[in-house]
């Protein structure tokens, strides 16, 4: 009887133990599992920035996130060049957070210019009163402003998903699409940038001293 009991008493010990032993770990890539099978792909496992160059030092792993540190960011470029992709990921905004996607951009150079920019910014910042229409969050930065009311509160998540095929470029933010482009259809006379022409390049954040978290980033090329 005494054994039994000693037996069960040392199973009920260990049970905490076996249970954190086979108890799943969270999933930071945000890859469901229609998009596995879609062929989406995750640039972020929570714990690395394996996939990412250029500014590891301002662009950390915390929590399962990316995050933007204040008074860090920097340019941070995928390892990869893209053409034509799916890009998906959600975002946090602090009160006068700037950031930015740089797309089909060269590793050097300016990517509002040398490349193309979505932009990511607290629009509703007293900071940013005077700013042109092609300025506020998801515009293509300089050349096609974004429709605007889709942007959550700061503090709240936002998910945003670029769509880059051919000359066309197509946005969409917390479900509603903002921006619906055709490049070449575009008049850029008034912008000194040339970028927008490209037709592959980099990935990547453009940080501006501003803390932003990001999660669940994944990429499909078409």
């Amino acid at each position: 009887m005494k054994s039994t009991i000693l037996t069960s008493l040392l199973l009920l010990a260990a049970s905490p133990l076996l249970a954190a032993e086979v108890r799943p770990q969270t999933d930071t890539t945000g890859l469901s599992e229609q998009e596995t099978k879609e062929g989406f792909v995750s640039l972020f496992d929570g714990k690395t920035t394996e996939h990412w160059q250029g500014a590891t030092k301002g662009y950390v792993p915390e929590d399962g996130l990316l995050v933007c540190k204040k008074k860090g960011g920097g340019r941070l470029n995928s390892v990869k060049e893209y053409a034509d992709f799916i890009f998906r990921f959600d975002f946090k905004l602090t009160p006068g957070g700037n950031n930015g996607v740089a797309i089909r951009s060269p590793l050097a150079g300016r990517p509002s210019r040398d490349g193309i920019e979505i932009q990511i910014l607290d629009d509703t910042s007293p900071r940013y009163t005077k700013l042109k229409p092609y300025q506020y969050h998801g515009s293509i930065y300089g050349l096609v402003p974004a429709k605007r009311g889709a942007l959550k509160p700061v503090g709240q998540w936002n998910s945003q998903e670029i769509r880059c095929q051919g000359r066309k470029i197509k946005i969409t933010l917390n479900g509603t699409v903002t921006v619906d482009a055709d490049l070449s259809k575009v008049d850029g006379s008034h912008w000194d940038g040339t970028g927008w022409n490209r037709d592959r390049g980099y990935i990547g954040f453009i940080g501006h001293g501003e803390r932003l978290e990001f999660r669940n980033i994944r990429i499909k090329e078409l």
